[in-house]
């Protein structure tokens, strides 16, 4: 099974973060955490690396209710959802895939959630 989502387009780093966050509201996600690993990297080991960003979404009344169907389940949140410079003006967008990280929580109510929020992601990756 494949874990994430993911669409290549092409456009500037900065524009796509912009994109992806507007697209993700669309869906009823915020972005809680932008974590840039390029300076990450730079900072930690001193080495170079492509533009990549983590971005940390949450769907405050999807996670409620997984929340309260499986208290552990904050371990894997929020959904995160990379944007990478792949060159040449071409950027990719990838999302995990909330289906395969749920398969790991013996809990079967958070499918159907799982789901829902497969969906919601897929959307808004694909309308960019």
């Amino acid at each position: 099974m494949k874990y994430y989502i993911s669409k290549k387009i092409n456009t500037d780093f900065d524009q796509a973060i912009l994109l992806v966050t507007e697209s993700l509201k669309k869906e009823g996600f915020g972005v809680l955490t932008e974590i840039n690993i390029q300076d990450k990297l730079k900072e930690k080991l001193n080495v170079d690396f492509r533009k990549y960003k983590i971005l940390g979404a949450c769907n405050p009344a999807y996670a409620y209710k997984a929340l309260q169907m499986e208290d552990k389940v904050g371990t894997m949140l929020p959904c995160s959802v990379i944007v990478q410079e792949l060159g040449n003006n071409e950027i990719e967008v990838a999302a995990v895939d909330p289906i395969a990280s749920m398969m790991a929580i013996e809990n079967p109510a958070l499918a159907e959630i799982a789901g829902e929020i497969k969906g919601k992601l897929e959307r808004a990756i694909a309308s960019l």
